[in-house]
């Protein structure tokens, strides 16, 4: 069967592969804040400068920004079932390699290959756009979006009293164990996707978009310890916008590129990305900022005096309510849409940074500002995935939710130097140790604050997209009542087939369908038997392009009335092509 940009599931799936999946892409983001309970030991632990240390924080970072998009567009290409079992089998090996090492330069090894596992969140979302039918998929797509601070909510704490009582080394044998766990599930649970992309995949974009990150995420992390002026820094920012300029004029002239900028420059997909890294700027405040209140001594006169693993428990609340606002957003999305549950989110983002200014004097006023916060970014982050995948076709669902994850990754890396920057800027010196002061955390509450402003004015300039099936959810009151509601929606539309010169039919042809303006309103690939079918988002005339190897493209006129329209699409001899 083929798919749509209103697409049904191509395959039904089990009442397991949701679990399964979220599962995955927790443990997936219990990589990133896995050391966090023994950042400041690890110089000692590894018999190094703290300057080198933070390398091994870094090598997570600039991989998984890397695999993020990459691993999107090859399971576009090749099955995101199995991308998704390669990335989380990278990261096991990663694990492995941490866990067997003291030295400084295998452990950076090992903590690159375990952020190469970020790729399996963009591919989780993409396996439910494909597989899931509508009534479930707005819920599943938020729980997996909010994997990734659920899992490092819940990681903290586990971390903590892992490292409190035993070798740290055990964390990264536990981190494997969960891998391979999720490898396992993802076996003998979920099903792969028969939806493929076009074309091949695009080495050299990957590479020039490798490169351009690592130039430009490098002064990022590093830039406190370089100094922001000095000249590595700048020259590795300006080296960054040249390779990022020449990378994006080559994916322009590619046919089949890494990443589609053209899709991506239309309102809706770059207003969305924009906001995600606001979010993500957002997101890693509370947690940078909290734990280190939490811990401070009381003799600081603001500090909490609390213990590693109490301080972990303080923050877990904010993955916590992350995960369970799935439910919630659905039942939002389905009757406003996920243009308002986004504003929604990051109004109450915005409250829980303005109230926690004042609610920093007592361990459960943390708790309160983090079930707060863990609301409006479990809200925001469920929304980003539903904006992108209603703006691209479905063969690249993959990429675009990759690329959408790597901007929520460039807004916490954004985050952690800025806000690391505050703190030591405003930090007091106490007998050759630099304190963080009430001062610091405040002034980066505020900056959380004014990220989230941005990310609301963002959120508003938004289209606002039909909802025909989120209606349609909310009328059926049971699963045969969906499939049948999910049935007329497919023969509100166009089918047909797509036929050579000879009248034989043509496979994975791709059929486009614009609209009036101009802007595609639909997209599918032509089954087996050259049959497809496209829904329509409203009445009106319609412009029905195809094009397949070996063929020439082809265009067609057609106007849609509230029926089921069957066009057929004969397409033309190669090198000819047929005009309107």
């Amino acid at each position: 069967m083929t798919r749509t940009t209103t697409d049904q599931p191509t395959r039904k799936a089990g009442g397991t592969v949701v679990p399964v999946l979220a599962f995955a892409g927790i443990v997936v983001a219990v990589m990133q804040t896995l050391l966090v309970p023994v950042i400041k030991d690890l110089p000692q632990l590894l018999d190094t400068a703290p300057s080198n240390a933070t390398w091994v924080l870094t090598s997570t970072l600039l991989s998984g920004a890397v695999a993020t998009p990459i691993m999107g567009r090859l399971g576009d290409l090749y099955g995101k079932r199995r991308m998704l079992i390669l990335s989380l089998a990278v990261m096991v090996a990663g694990a492995l390699v941490s866990a067997l090492t003291s030295q400084l330069l295998t452990m950076i090894v090992g903590r690159a290959l375990q952020g190469f596992a970020m790729g399996a969140i963009p591919l989780g979302i993409g396996l439910m756009r494909d597989m899931l039918p509508r009534e479930r998929l707005g819920s599943a797509m938020a729980l997996m979006s909010s994997s990734i601070g659920v899992g490092g909510g819940l990681a903290l704490p586990a971390a903590a009293l892992v490292a409190q009582h035993s070798d740290w080394h055990s964390l990264f044998y536990g981190a494997a164990g969960l891998g391979v766990v999720a490898i396992v599930l993802t076996l003998l649970v979920v099903p792969e996707s028969p939806m493929r992309a076009e074309g091949s995949f695009d080495l050299p974009g990957a590479v020039g978009l490798s490169t351009g990150l690592v130039l430009l995420l490098l002064p990022v992390t590093k830039g406190s310890d370089w100094g922001w002026s000095s000249g590595t820094t700048l020259g590795l920012f300006a080296a960054a916008v040249v390779v990022l300029l020449l990378w994006g004029l080559f994916e322009l002239r590619v046919q089949a590129p890494l990443v589609d900028l053209r899709t991506t420059a239309r309102r809706e997909v770059l207003l969305t990305n924009l906001a995600s890294i606001m979010v993500g700027v957002s997101f890693y405040v509370v947690s940078l900022v909290l734990p280190q209140l939490l811990q401070l001594p009381k003799a600081t006169g603001y500090g909490l005096g609390q213990s590693m693993v109490v301080a972990g428990l303080c923050v877990a609340p904010l993955g916590l309510t992350m995960m369970f606002t799935a439910p919630v957003y659905a039942r939002l999305s389905a009757r406003y849409g996920p243009k308002v549950t986004l504003i929604i989110g990051l109004l109450v983002i915005a409250l829980g940074y303005g109230g926690g200014l004042g609610l920093m004097d007592a361990a459960w006023q943390t708790i309160v500002t983090s079930v707060v916060l863990g609301a409006g970014i479990g809200l925001a982050y469920s929304s980003l995935p539903a904006l992108i995948i209603g703006a691209v076709p479905a063969s690249e669902t993959g990429a675009a939710n990759g690329l959408n994850t790597l901007m929520r990754s460039i807004g916490t890396s954004v985050s952690s130097a800025v806000i690391g920057m505050v703190l030591a800027n405003t930090a007091n010196t106490v007998g050759g140790v630099e304190i963080p002061t009430m001062h610091g955390f405040r002034v980066s509450f505020l900056i959380a604050a004014a990220a989230v402003a941005v990310g609301l004015l963002l959120a508003v300039f938004l289209p606002k997209a039909p909802r025909p099936a989120q209606h349609a959810q909310l009328r059926a009151s049971s699963e045969e009542d969906a499939n049948l509601l999910r049935a007329e929606e497919v023969l509100r539309g166009f089918r047909g087939r797509v036929l050579d010169a000879g009248g034989a039919p043509v496979a994975r042809a791709k059929v486009t369908l614009i609209d009036r303006r101009g802007r595609q309103a639909g997209a599918t690939l032509s089954a087996e038997d050259g049959f497809y079918t496209l829904a329509v988002p409203a009445e009106g005339a319609y412009v029905l392009a195809a094009r397949a190897a070996g063929h020439g493209p082809l265009a067609s006129s057609a106007s849609h009335s509230g029926a089921e329209h069957a066009v057929d699409l004969d397409l033309a001899l190669p090198g000819e092509t047929v005009d309107v």
